[in-house]
């Protein structure tokens, strides 16, 4: 079986959820957010979890040149083969899980960060995050936004990227909306926006306006389709899967890891003079705490 058909698949389930459908389009976004899983699970149970008709499953697999469903499936099935789950097997995590009620549930959710976080970095093309890190070094300015639980990973992405980049600002600031603060925006700047479903209206307009006005488009998400009318030139897709009923963002704060190391060394010696400079400023001005000295 050739490995890089799932990839060809998915390629052209991009390429043309636009003008898809809505039924059509729920499917594939399904397709692209969760490949394993159609791997994995019968067509029954694929459809039941993108909230589609099995007719359009196998609808859409002809749209793509397949006989049927089960042609569709065998790529993602085939790619399963290759590449096991991790974080699953690890003693500790057995040894844990036989610790009562709230050992299952320590197990269960240290297992499922585990494996996110692997899942979301061996999934990542290195390319993609090469190009990423140059549009940003090279953009005039980046705009950097988020909203609600993403808020929490654009801010440490700001907090620590800005030594690197010092173009960057987040977004919305004052209590702005994030349009507001993209007025002046002009081509040359860059958008890098963090979102992951339920996608925040608000987050979603931003990056429509961004791109209206000429900026690049770039994304941290647990999917590469938010919006059809979205057309970023690049896009960092996490693992959000979680055992309770928000995002687990252990994957992309691992994924965020990864892009600010590429951006501390592409920074090179003005970022690393940039951090010894606030080192300085925070030890000048008694920012940390120190434990008093005893008489």
């Amino acid at each position: 079986m050739d490995p890089t058909r799932k990839t060809r698949i998915l390629a052209d389930l991009k390429d043309g959820i636009a003008e898809m459908t809505p039924q059509l389009r729920q499917a594939a976004k399904y397709v692209i957010d969760h490949p394993s899983d159609v791997g994995i699970d019968p067509i029954r149970d694929t459809a039941r979890k993108a909230g589609v008709s099995t007719y359009t499953l196998v609808k859409l697999s002809k749209r793509l040149g397949f006989s049927g469903y089960q042609g569709f499936r065998e790529p993602f099935r085939q790619a399963l083969l290759s590449s096991p789950e991790a974080g699953h097997d690890q003693i500790w995590l057995q040894a844990k899980q036989d610790r009562g009620d709230l050992g299952q549930v320590y197990a269960a959710a240290a297992g499922n960060a585990l494996g996110i976080v692997a899942r979301s970095l061996e999934h990542q093309d290195l390319e993609t995050v090469e190009a990423m890190t140059a549009m940003l070094m090279q953009a005039d300015r980046v705009y950097l936004t988020a909203v609600r639980a993403s808020y929490a990973m654009a801010y440490y992405f700001h907090y620590v990227g800005r030594m690197a980049l010092p173009s960057l600002e987040l977004i919305p600031r004052h209590q702005n909306s994030a349009i507001d603060d993209l007025n002046d925006a002009r081509p040359g700047d860059v958008l890098l926006a963090i979102a992951v479903t339920p996608y925040s209206r608000e987050t979603v307009e931003a990056c429509e306006f961004a791109q209206s006005k000429g900026l690049k488009l770039l994304l941290i998400s647990d999917s590469e389709v938010i919006s059809p009318r979205l057309r970023p030139e690049h896009v960092l897709v996490t693992s959000v899967q979680s055992t309770h009923d928000f995002g687990c963002f252990a994957g992309m704060v691992a994924v965020i890891e990864v892009l600010l190391a590429m951006l501390m060394h592409r920074g090179g010696a003005a970022a690393r003079a940039r951090i010894a400079s606030y080192d300085k400023l925070r030890e000048a001005s008694s920012a940390y705490w120190t434990a008093p000295k005893k008489q």
